[in-house]
């Protein structure tokens, strides 16, 4: 028999506190832990496939796994966590992913990888959906959309450290180094985590839901609109999940960097992707609070640039046009998480937000971050790494497609929600 929903209709603290901003800061900081953990690979990537003699898929599988983890397992264990408490949750959460980080210092095979890498990923599953949840039960509502924002563009900031610190490491240590320092710091601060942030002082404010799952399903997947704002976001970030990879090979083959040159020039551009996150974010913000329609407009708008610009990138040589396109493509294609997040947000009902979120976040690891990195590997062994990447503008253009098919229904729905 279907339960009745139970809403959490607090308002929140009216202020600010010490406390809120050390819940924000050490979830930002396993938030990059997190992704530092997933992108260490990256850094290492060139050393790992000629010690192993792997190919392209096989090097990309060793990301596309951890992301496919955190994609099967995102709504379940972000259920599990409402449950059983955020708090511990989390502290489980980074406790395996640091663990299953610290264990690649010591495999010995491409399985044994994989394997540590799958168990990376169940780790960092329902990280973004629960932390942000943590993070928003101490803060005022006000704060919310600038929250949301900051704490997503932690997960490229962690990308960036994880390569620029990983390659630093890797270069001077070795590849098996570079997993145990990013293991050990993520540990430190699981350690610290429970110290600072207890149960205890966010109960109060988290919400208890209980709902039929058949009614819950249908608020989450129960109109085009939804669906296709959940293909929007996730096919685009193929870009971001591609780049983040293959990044470092490119400058390495192509540009004849040294690796930890190529760690530090990828970390550059990942921060020009995080830094276009945000601002593109802010500028979704402020137009649509003159016309809320407008957002899947922006959105068309970023994702028709995108694929102008990585189209200009990839089908001109190596060279510095070619990494001032690729810089411009970034500052742009992330672009789509603040539309996508704030068109989920406004379509659903608050009580099940951190569930549609958790359903977004599925989106963008099985449509973007976890077959980008594959999908192109398989190209590049098939064709060549230029080559590959060239298919990056149409991921743009099927994005720019869905929101182009749904910008009506979305000025319809934002009318009503006015009146």
């Amino acid at each position: 028999m279907a339960g009745p929903v139970v809403i959490d209709d607090a308002p929140g603290p009216d202020r600010t506190t010490a406390f809120a901003w050390a819940v924000f800061a050490l979830s930002f900081g396993l938030l990059m832990s997190d992704h530092m953990a997933r992108q260490v690979l990256a850094a290492v990537g060139p050393q790992l496939k000629t010690e192993w003699s792997l190919n392209n898929a096989e090097l990309a599988s060793l990301s596309s796994v951890v992301a496919l983890a955190v994609g099967l397992l995102t709504l379940p264990l972000s259920y599990l966590a409402d449950r059983f408490g955020r708090v511990k949750s989390l502290v489980a959460m980074a406790v395996l992913w640091s663990l299953a980080t610290l264990a690649g210092a010591w495999v010995e095979s491409y399985q044994q990888m994989l394997a540590a890498r799958l168990l990376v990923g169940v780790g960092e599953a329902a990280y973004g959906s629960v932390g942000i949840a943590v993070v928003l039960a101490v803060f005022p509502v006000h704060m919310r959309a600038t929250l949301s924002s900051s704490f997503l563009a932690g997960s490229v900031v962690g990308q960036m450290l994880g390569v620029a610190a990983g390659a630093q490491v890797a270069a001077i240590h070795g590849w098996r180094a570079a997993f145990g320092a990013i293991g050990l710091s993520g540990l430190a601060l699981a350690v610290i985590y429970p110290l600072v942030v207890r149960e205890s002082r966010l109960s109060e404010r988290q919400a208890r839901t209980k709902t039929d799952w058949g009614e819950l399903a249908r608020l989450l997947l129960g109109r085009r609109l939804l669906w296709l704002t959940y293909f929007a976001g996730g096919i685009q970030l193929f870009c971001t999940g591609t780049l983040a990879v293959f990044l470092p090979i490119l400058l390495t083959r192509h540009y004849g960097m040294a690796l930890q040159q190529a760690g530090k020039t990828t970390a550059l551009f990942l921060l020009v992707c995080a830094v276009g996150m945000v601002g593109c974010g802010m500028l979704v913000d402020r137009m649509s609070r003159r016309d809320p329609a407008i957002t899947p407009r922006l959105s068309i708008m970023f994702s028709l640039l995108s694929a102008t610009l990585f189209a200009g990138a990839f089908f001109s040589p190596p060279g510095p046009v070619q990494l001032a396109l690729i810089a411009g493509a970034l500052l742009v294609v992330a672009g789509i998480t603040g539309v996508t997040g704030s068109m989920i947000a406004n379509s659903t009902p608050r009580a099940v937000h951190s569930t549609s979120m958790a359903v977004l976040g599925l989106s963008y690891n099985l449509l973007g971050l976890a077959p980008g990195p594959y999908v192109t590997g398989l190209l590049a062994d098939r064709f060549d790494l230029l080559t590959a990447l060239k298919v990056l503008p149409l991921p743009c253009l099927l994005s720019a497609l869905a929101m182009m098919l749904i910008r009506r229904d979305y000025a319809a729905e934002v009318a009503v929600l006015k009146t």
